[in-house]
């Protein structure tokens, strides 16, 4: 883990150039009407879950290249997210993903999860990847497949997710499948959805009453002609037909590019079906790029509907970063993006609901829009340093990161994992 004395050391290295800067946001916050101590107090608050799988380093369709000191299974996983938490101050739970994070004992792994600061978020089921010795193959489909022992299989793994997930205290059950064709005439368009819904069906009668089913869409890949859940539509289709335990999860990459995705966002909420996010940020598709790295007003728009939004009845959405790390360290990126979605939040938090309100009745276009780049254009920076150094984080996290040598140490302790193999981990 990250030394207190280290952070403390580097924390007060910054800590004049940082008062001051925080003062002056301050003055200038207040000229506006706002108290800086209210959007500090929220940053405080706010959290996103880092998936386990996350802190590996990831790949493409077509090589994988292994990072120095990669965790080699979900003690590791959670050792580096014990690190982030530690340094962020607002990476609070951790998503696990079945059968890769499978332990025989999992009040242990609740324990162990605890120490680091940390606890579970929705719990994810995995029916895109054939396990060693499974009976049927998911070649074809999954919860959508013509071969019912594939369809079985799937029900089955997903419901013992379930049962993982009231183990380690998850509160969701995320399930997303590759299904759908890469041929016009491979299977039934029509067939493919019903099949899903039945098999879902099963799934959805097993959730405890606590316990909710996120419905994750993705356009395409690894089924390129057609997806059985493609869309937003589809996933509320699927989520009306289920029962109001089922809600839709929106993944920034999952759509099409220049699909305005805050509307798709404010749609789900007018519902009550947003059941939260993945985040990360594209440039041409799923890119599953750092959260804020190529569209940072994108991320910024959709929080302004979120925040809009807050205080509605069943208002509750998840927050969890799903990204590819490919060339950097994993650790930095998540670290990064974890602060740049909590600036997204900051920021829209900033804007002048009331103002924005009376320009839009008035038909005041320009008006309008100055007032959400007015929130957007701000540097919130100190806000977030701040919320970060009072709960006992870093004021720059990557660079006391770095400071630590905690991945030359991992390296050493885990040797990498030689030879190229492809696909995503």
């Amino acid at each position: 883990m990250i030394s207190k004395d280290l952070i403390g050391t580097k924390n007060e290295a910054a800590r004049v150039a940082h008062e001051d800067d925080y003062g002056s946001l301050g003055r200038q916050l207040a000229r506006r009407g706002v108290e800086i101590e209210t959007l500090t107090a929220r940053a405080m608050a706010w959290s996103v879950a880092i998936p386990t799988w996350g802190v590996g380093t990831g790949g493409t369709r077509f090589a994988r290249f292994p990072g120095l000191g990669e965790p080699r299974n979900i003690h590791d996983k959670l050792a580096d997210c014990g690190v982030i938490q530690a340094l962020t101050k607002g990476t609070r739970t951790v998503s696990p993903h079945i059968p890769w994070d499978k332990v025989s004992d999992y009040n242990a792994l609740r324990q162990e999860a605890a120490s680091y600061d940390l606890g579970f978020d929705a719990i994810n089921s995995n029916t895109f990847q054939d396990q060693l010795d499974q009976e049927a193959t998911y070649k074809f489909g999954s919860l959508a497949a013509a071969d019912p022992k594939a369809r079985a299989l799937a029900v089955a793994h997903n419901i013992e997710c379930i049962e993982i997930g009231k183990a380690l205290g998850s509160g969701a059950l995320t399930v997303w499948v590759g299904d759908g064709t890469n041929f016009p005439g491979q299977q039934s368009l029509g067939g493919m959805f019903r099949n899903y819904l039945e098999a879902m069906g099963e799934i959805y009668a097993a959730l405890p009453p606590q316990m909710s089913m996120f419905i994750e869409h993705k356009m395409y890949e690894p089924a390129f002609y057609s997806t059985v859940i493609s869309d937003w539509g589809s996933s509320l289709m699927a989520a009306q037909a289920l029962g109001p335990q089922a809600k839709c999860l929106v993944d920034l990459g999952h759509h099409a590019p220049n699909t305005n995705i805050e509307q798709i966002v404010a749609r789900l909420i007018h519902v009550g079906r947003l059941a939260g996010f993945h985040f990360n940020d594209s440039k041409y598709g799923d890119d599953d790029l750092d959260a804020g790295s190529v569209d940072p007003f994108r991320l910024f728009l959709v929080f302004n509907e979120l925040v809009e939004a807050e205080g509605a009845k069943g208002f509750d959405p998840a927050y969890m970063i799903d990204q590819s790390h490919n060339v950097t360290d994993p650790i930095e990126s998540l670290m990064g993006s974890a602060i740049e979605i909590a600036r997204a939040y900051v920021q829209a938090s900033l804007v002048d609901r009331k103002a924005l309100a009376e320009a839009q009745a008035a038909n005041d276009v320009l008006g309008a829009h100055r007032i959400l780049k007015a929130a957007y254009l701000t540097d919130v920076s100190p806000i977030l340093a701040e919320a970060r150094v009072r709960q006992g984080g870093a004021h720059d996290p990557i660079a006391t990161y770095r400071a630590s040598g905690y991945r030359a140490e991992k390296a050493e302790e885990r040797p990498m994992v030689k030879g190229a193999s492809s696909g995503i981990v």
